[in-house]
């Protein structure tokens, strides 16, 4: 590397104590960074303004609050005051949570993988003055580890560059936002109509990648795929292959026994750094649980395996325990680290099972979870040397009463930092997985949880012609983008099946005309990710992959084919249909990377299955009636309530049946009817017809 000037400061020139420009940020991942040395500033005008006023090229680093790695490089570099100094004296650096701007994270993403062959988190990019990245990567170490730079020379080296060959900076950020806009169009060179291949040749990519040891579709690390479990469980439903059905089932038995869930807290970890699912990296996602917890309740409908229904509803356990605002909404994450080293809280030693739960209990305890004298746990770190993470090797109904005491001993010590802001998509994808539970398992607490989140995002995110991304205690200023739109309005449907409560059908519908809106793509079909009202954008991406989320493209289309039904609305299924066909390379090339649109795909070439409830809500057989409706398989059910046999909302009244009317179900498949169901019995016999 070449020699720079030396930055460090002067003998007696104070470090900075006081807070940057983030301690009044809402994220608690700009918080914690509040009193660094380093002179953050959020992502506003007021820190473009300096970088053009002074010239000098921004560093931006993207990160969350559940991150681990962002964690290590905050204490590594962040916190150092030579680094700070370096930093402050010749750059304007910027620190965005990734979970309130995903834009800027998936805009600055593609050009930090076309640039280095990887992404993750934290990012670290460099910009021009006018937001054009010229260079980037992810985590720098202080010293040259990990076959990676240290981050002092990566500033040195910028540093220099930006002084004495600024214009060769610029036309490489120059390149890099072209390419940029150039894939931020959709390729939509595949003219024809989606049809039943484009299902069969994404189930024979999942077969050819399969772990048949392990479940799953990677080798190291291994991550939960729920769209790939849902999307089997439909293909076997249509196919009877049992094959199909074998890779869902193996893979959710190996997670359910691993340590990447909780298996005393319940809940799952982000992923494991292993194949078998054994040692996790220990953040906990809002996303991950609501998603996971719809695979497993979907699993327990089609094979009727208690196991799955359990597992479902020990992570809704999890979020109500854990995860839950007084307001009603559900936090974004809880973190890896704990007492400062990462899975501290999670851990234990052969003694100290031994110790709370008395000699021969804890070693049937012990033999039960996989937890040995030596360890169980292999991790590079020196603190998880003799530690075991407890896995489930067998089951006993009597291992409850152990679980919960050693639970209540993990409950004293020093917990995980949790992430308490409210972010509306994730919020969304939860309110459907209780909402799905309460139909299925007749369980009110479910019900209750998930309308009291529809109401929060109702009357707190909802603001006239708005719907906002993020709230922490009060407040909530950024715009949503798609997927926060198109999740809810999902999630609206959800609560009107979950409820009989139409009016939640009616926000629904008047949320989907605002994404249509703010986000359609009338040249090109489909959505953007952003709309007007997201601002410094270098080019409106529109993705149609997807992430560790559903995409928004794949959420949009879903809620548009349900309302489409619902309302008898061919507006909203021809919209449904151009995006698809947006969609359509994607899918054919790489439909891994498209599963939650295929999901989509399916619903639209197998057609709904639309089951209309009529009569009086407080009658006694209506439960039992909607508990046949919610426990069974319906992969594409659409459940609509009216009293006038049109099965239409928009011209039924929910609530206007006689209170001495006998409920009846209609169960119809592309427009062809099966005679009324008047009983619980003939409703089940015509649903696995």
């Amino acid at each position: 590397m070449t020699d720079s000037p030396d930055d460090k400061r002067e003998p007696n020139e104070p470090i900075q104590t006081q807070k940057n420009r983030l301690h009044d940020a809402i994220s608690p991942y700009l918080r914690q960074h509040a009193n660094n040395p380093v002179h953050w500033q959020p992502w506003d005008e007021q820190a473009f303004e300096q970088a053009r006023r002074e010239n000098k090229p921004i560093f931006l680093s993207i990160g969350y609050a559940a991150c681990h790695w962002c964690h290590v490089m905050e204490r590594e570099s962040f916190e150092n005051p030579d680094i700070a100094a370096l930093l402050n004296k010749h750059f304007v650096s910027i620190k965005v949570d990734r979970e309130e701007h995903p834009d800027l994270d998936a805009l600055y993403m593609n050009v930090v993988v076309a640039m280095t062959g990887q992404g993750g988190w934290p990012m670290s990019v460099f910009l021009t003055p006018d937001l054009k990245p010229f260079y980037g990567g992810t985590y720098f170490p202080p010293e040259r580890r990990y076959g990676m730079p240290r981050f002092r020379d990566v500033l040195e080296q910028i540093m220099l560059h930006w002084q004495h060959n600024e214009a060769a900076l610029t036309e490489n950020a120059e390149k890099a936002v072209a390419l940029l806009r150039q894939q931020a169009v959709p390729d939509t060179t595949e003219a024809d109509e989606p049809d039943a291949t484009l299902l069969d040749t994404a189930a024979q990519q999942l077969q050819q990648g399969f772990d048949t040891e392990n479940g799953g579709w990677s080798d190291a690390p291994k991550f939960p795929s729920p769209a790939a479990i849902r999307l089997l469980l439909r293909a076997y439903c249509r196919t009877q292959k049992a094959y199909l059905l074998s890779m869902a089932t193996t893979t959710l038995d190996k997670m359910r026994d691993g340590g990447i869930f909780d298996q005393l807290g319940g809940g799952f970890h982000r992923y494991t750094v292993d194949a078998q699912w054994r040692v996790p990296h220990f953040e906990k996602m809002l996303y991950d649980n609501a998603q996971l917890a719809e695979a497993y309740l979907e699993a327990w409908q089609i094979t009727g395996n208690a196991d799955y229904r359990a597992t479902a509803e020990s992570v809704l356990t999890y979020l109500l325990r854990d995860m839950r605002d007084p307001s009603g909404g559900f936090y974004a994450s809880q973190d890896a680290d704990s007492d400062g080293e990462e899975g501290a809280y999670y851990l234990w030693s052969y003694e100290e099972v031994l110790q709370h739960l008395g000699t021969e209990a804890g070693r049937w305890f012990c033999n039960c979870h996989g937890i040995q004298p030596d360890g169980n746990f292999s991790s590079p770190e020196e603190s998880h040397a003799g530690r075991n993470i407890p896995l489930r090797v067998q089951e006993d109904a009597a291992l409850a009463t152990p679980r919960a005491t050693l639970l209540q001993v993990r409950n004293n010590r020093v917990p995980p930092q949790t992430d308490d802001k409210v972010v509306t998509s994730w919020n969304a994808l939860t309110i459907t997985a209780f909402a799905k539970a309460a139909l299925a398992l007749g369980e009110s607490r479910y019900g209750d949880a998930a309308l009291k989140a529809g109401c929060f995002l109702r009357d707190v995110m909802l603001r006239d012609t708005m719907l906002l991304r993020a709230w922490r205690q009060g407040e909530a200023n950024l715009p949503g983008y798609l997927d926060d739109y198109a999740c809810t309005v999902n999630a609206f449907i959800d609560l009107y099946e979950c409820s009989a409560d139409s009016r939640w059908l009616t926000l629904a519908r008047n949320l989907a005309d605002m994404m249509l809106e703010k986000f359609h793509n009338a040249q090109h079909g489909g959505f953007y990710s952003t709309s007007e009202e997201h601002k410094h954008l270098l080019a409106r991406l529109q993705p149609f992959h997807d992430t560790a989320e559903p995409s928004g493209n794949a959420q949009a289309t879903l809620a548009l084919l349900r309302l489409g039904v619902l309302f008898d609305a061919e507006h909203y299924t021809s919209l449904a249909q151009e995006t698809i066909r947006t969609g359509l390379h994607l899918m054919r090339k790489a439909p891994m990377m498209a599963l939650n649109l295929l999901l989509a795909t399916e619903f639209l070439l197998r057609g709904a299955d639309e089951i209309t409830v009529t009569g009086d809500q407080n009658h006694p057989q209506m439960a039992a009636f909607l508990r046949e409706v919610g426990a069974s398989f319906i992969p594409n059910r659409v459940l609509i309530y009216g009293d006038d046999g049109t099965g239409h909302p928009e011209v039924s009244d929910t609530h206007a049946a006689g209170a001495s009317e006998l409920p009846t179900v209609r169960v119809c498949k592309n427009r062809t009817c099966l005679p009324p169901a008047t009983t619980p019995e003939a409703l089940a016999e015509q649903l696995r017809t």
